[in-house]
């Protein structure tokens, strides 16, 4: 007997949505050393817009200044995405978010007992009555309201859970649950978001760090045990090691979830350059989903499989992510390689013969030089052969 294992995935019912909250504006800029000018978070507002991201985490209202410039401009942008404000649990920070013209809050205070004793230095009590006292403001400005727990893969369930209740009762639309220093794994991932769930009924958000390599792994559990949120930042981008990557979570829901999604994902790889311009973080060639790299093939085998048919050795195509398939010619490249670079790219067809000829001078050059080679090196290579072959 064959068991469904997905049978009762909630992501599986029809209407089923999982919404894409971006923080690249708040978390991003977080980033020790990144800075966005306003120009530049404007744009990148308008990015996240035109790819059908569900909310914008704008900023930090009570910093005052540009930053709260800012957030109005792009509140006046009349843009689709719902746009959010960061607030710490404090009615001052409340009342510069409502200044700006936001419709959402994300109202944040921690919850694990390192943060309440060494950061806040108050009691358990205390953090539950300032959230409250918080919420309620909020919904009395009818403010859509995420309750920020900090640091909540580092605090006991049962406090959580608490929390998370009384959140609700005063209000709260949903709860965000923060892997502030990225300590979770995906097992224990699924028993936090699987009790919250269950006891509280909350919309939950994932907000995962990717200090241990595994916030997309960590965010991917929360949605299996029934958080309906996911907090991302463009290029993954954040504090530290930073946090879950937009691109990647997109084509997990899409591909690994087989869910339909209605953004715009051929703008992948324009926006991941953007913002890795503008945060001067250099984007790594091999960056899932939107590196250059991830349609590059230089192995025979690959290189033979994906001109074959491109579905061996790609789930996707370049095109869906902004890119272009690449067949890299070097040390471990194949004959059929060769000769489909030369057939498609130059106009000359290769006998099986020449092409090993000319495959042998190739990967001695490359060896040589320690990489792959560019395509007028190709051209020297075969120039060089027809010489040695006589011909004129």
């Amino acid at each position: 007997m064959k068991y469904d294992w997905s049978a009762n995935d909630w992501f599986k019912q029809e209407g089923a949505k999982i919404h894409i909250v971006d923080t690249t504006l708040r978390d991003g800029e977080q980033t020790a050393g990144v800075v966005f000018a306003n120009a530049e978070k404007t744009r990148i507002a308008k990015y996240l817009d035109q790819m059908g991201v569900d909310q914008i985490e704008a900023g930090i209202p009570v910093m005052g200044g540009f930053e709260k410039e800012c957030i109005k401009q792009i509140v006046n942008m009349g843009l689709k995405a719902s746009i959010m404000a960061w607030n710490r649990a404090v009615i001052s920070d409340l009342r510069e978010s409502i200044c700006c013209g936001v419709d959402a809050v994300a109202i944040s205070i921690s919850t694990s007992d390192i943060h309440i004793q060494h950061k806040l230095q108050t009691t358990h009590q205390d953090v539950l009555n300032r959230m409250s006292d918080a919420v309620k403001f909020a919904k009395d400005n009818q403010l859509y309201v995420s309750v920020n727990a900090e640091d909540a893969s580092r605090s006991s369930i049962e406090y959580l859970t608490e929390f998370a209740l009384v959140a609700k009762h005063a209000g709260a639309d949903r709860l965000r649950f923060c892997d502030t220093v990225g300590t979770l794994t995906p097992v224990n991932t699924y028993r936090y978001i699987k009790t919250l769930k269950e006891v509280t009924g909350l919309d939950i958000e994932m907000h995962t760090h990717n200090d241990f390599g595994m916030a997309t792994a960590n965010a991917l559990a929360g949605i299996y045990a029934g958080a309906n949120y996911l907090g991302v930042t463009i290029n993954g981008l954040g504090e530290r090691a930073g946090n879950t990557c937009l691109q990647e979570m997109i084509m997990v829901i899409k591909y690994l979830l087989n869910m339909d999604v209605q953004y715009d994902t051929t703008l992948f790889r324009e926006v991941a350059e953007y913002v890795a311009a503008a945060s001067g973080r250099e984007l790594p060639v091999n960056k899932p989903i939107v590196g250059l790299n991830i349609f590059a093939h230089e192995s025979g085998i690959h290189g033979d499989g994906v001109l074959k048919n491109p579905l061996t050795y790609e789930v996707f195509t370049p095109e869906e992510v902004g890119l272009e398939r690449q067949i890299v010619i070097g040390k471990h490249s194949g004959s059929a390689a060769i000769r489909a670079k030369f057939v498609h790219e130059y106009g000359v067809e290769l006998s099986n013969k020449d092409s090993e000829q000319i495959l042998g001078k190739v990967r001695q050059l490359a060896i040589d030089l320690k990489r792959s080679l560019f395509d007028k090196e190709l051209v020297y290579i075969f120039e060089e052969y027809k010489r040695e072959r006589g011909d004129s």
